[in-house]
């Protein structure tokens, strides 16, 4: 190889391992897990996705109640939707390897004889583009930072499936509790609607009071249908984020929701910790120190255009030899890369822009965020410590009254509605307590630091429409279920013993 040759291929080289250093994808895995764990998320799990080891791991989750740690456990090594979005980083490293590699060097050569005359000239050049070579140093920084960013963007895309999957856990639980609660008042009013009609057979109410009972009935039966289909598309919803089909679909849940947390977190500490811990944000910010040194090297080198250097050697006709370097020089009269610098002045004042809008929606978020979970666990509490209790206690007064004949044993059923009513609205407000979390970590970007207290459970629908004696919620007089209405012909004997009649 000709010495003057050499410095080329040895430039080529460089660029080549330059290149392949810059985006080694067997840490990314790793990287990406400590991210997601410096932030309270699981790792990945899906690398040795379909060994023994982790179907036997699937089995004995399913065979316990799905709880939220455990659906994301799962969906860790089971969605298809974690899969693409890791499989996203592979698009995001070839893009990087593209954009570091620097165009082929180019080998002409030419044989031409001489005219009339003996001998023939030989002539062999091999180029490549000066450009590539000069700015290689900065791309390979750029594509480091670009590699960087990527990473920040697919853990970001991670942790929020993880907190999808933990956020449909929540919807899943209280549309079950729902669609329970809504059946029991269904099948109670169902049962006055038949009394209603014993009544009306008996000449004891009017035609306008069966109307108004059967028409309940109906109602209840509406929003019970409505509400079976709503948790089974809740389960539905789950149970493929998770990426579980089949009988492994059968899975059964836990099923009561947490009651909230007694103090909820600073949002002053949680706008720090977004500022820091924020994966969104901290891919806008690498986003726009990559644009900002991508426009000063486009600007730095605006007038080399497509400049090459190489290195030509010919053997004349008569035998004599000539070799050297060459330099093929784009003169920039016309196009002084004008639209190349105004190019990367826009990307970067895109990416400014974008960053202090991420930014300010970020400590926008957060402060609304927090409000909206100190809003929606004050509505719990007014459940718990007074909307519930007042319904109670209207049932059990209500109870007193029909027992002596004051009320009729239909307006006992509309207060004792009304009090499964308010125990639904008290297990949705739980639900929205939750959910208003899940947002709220969402924008934080991690898990808050509040989920260290223990939290008390909130009522299954069992204890609300049986409790036990001494096993309700805290501060609630449960009423007792399970009395039947007398007989349409029968007058009512007093009963002090029970406080309740079930729907």
């Amino acid at each position: 190889m000709p010495p003057a040759v050499r410095p080329v291929v040895a430039l080529a080289l460089m660029a080549t391992l330059a290149a392949c250093a810059t985006v080694d994808p067997s840490q990314d895995t790793a990287e990406i897990n400590r991210m997601l764990t410096d932030r309270g998320a699981p790792a990945l799990g899906w690398e040795t996705n379909g060994t023994v080891n982790d179907e036997v791991t699937v089995q004995a989750w399913l065979d316990e109640p799905m709880t939220p740690d455990r659906a994301v456990a799962m969906a860790m090594l089971r969605s298809p939707r974690l899969q693409e979005q890791y499989g996203e980083l592979g698009l995001a490293r070839a893009d990087i390897l593209e954009a570091v590699q620097i165009a082929n060097p180019r080998l002409s050569a030419s044989r031409m004889s001489v005219e009339d005359g003996p001998g023939t000239q030989i002539a062999y050049g091999l180029a490549m583009p000066l450009v590539d070579l000069l700015i290689l140093p900065s791309r390979v920084r750029l594509a480091r930072a670009e590699h960087e960013r990527a990473r920040y963007q697919i853990a970001s895309a991670v942790m929020d499936v993880s907190l999808e999957v933990e956020a449909a856990w929540y919807a899943h639980v209280a549309a079950r509790q729902v669609a329970e609660m809504r059946a029991a008042v269904a099948e109670g009013l169902d049962a006055s609607a038949d009394l209603a009609q014993r009544y009306f057979n008996a000449g004891n109410i009017s035609e306008l009071q069966l109307s108004r009972e059967q028409a309940a009935a109906s109602e209840a039966r509406i929003d019970a249908a409505r509400a079976a289909v709503e948790a089974r598309m809740a389960r539905l919803e789950l149970t493929t984020l998770i990426g579980l089909t089949g009988p492994e679909a059968e899975w059964q849940a836990t099923t009561v929701l947490p009651l909230p947390v007694a103090i909820e977190d600073d949002p002053a500490e949680l706008r720090r910790m977004a500022a820091e811990s924020s994966l969104t944000l901290l891919a806008a910010r690498r986003e726009a120190e990559i644009s900002a040194s991508a426009a000063g090297v486009t600007s730095a080198f605006r007038l080399l255009g497509d400049t090459g250097i190489g290195y030509e050697r010919e053997e004349e006709s008569d035998g004599s030899r000539i070799s050297g370097p060459t330099l093929d020089l784009e003169l920039p009269i016309f196009n002084q890369g004008q639209a190349r610098v105004a190019r990367a002045q826009a990307q970067l004042r895109v990416a400014r822009a974008r960053l202090a809008r991420i930014e300010l929606s970020s400590a926008n978020a957060v402060e609304a965020g927090a409000e909206r979970v100190r809003v929606t666990s004050e509505i719990v509490r007014i459940h718990r410590e007074a909307l519930v209790p007042q319904r109670e206690t209207v049932v059990a007064r209500s109870q007193e009254q029909q027992n002596y004949m004051l009320i009729g044993v239909f307006d006992l059923i509309r207060a004792k509605t009304e009090e499964y009513d308010a125990y639904q609205s008290y297990l949705e407000a739980v639900r929205d307590y939750w959910l208003a979390r899940v947002d709220l970590m969402r924008v934080v970007g991690a898990r808050l630091p509040s989920e260290r207290q223990k939290t008390e459970a909130s009522p299954s629908v069992s204890e609300i429409l049986s409790p036990p004696a001494g096993a309700a919620l805290q501060g609630m007089d449960h009423l007792q279920h399970g009395a039947s209405a007398p007989a349409p012909d029968a007058p009512a004997t007093p009963d002090h013993s029970n406080h309740g009649g079930r729907l």
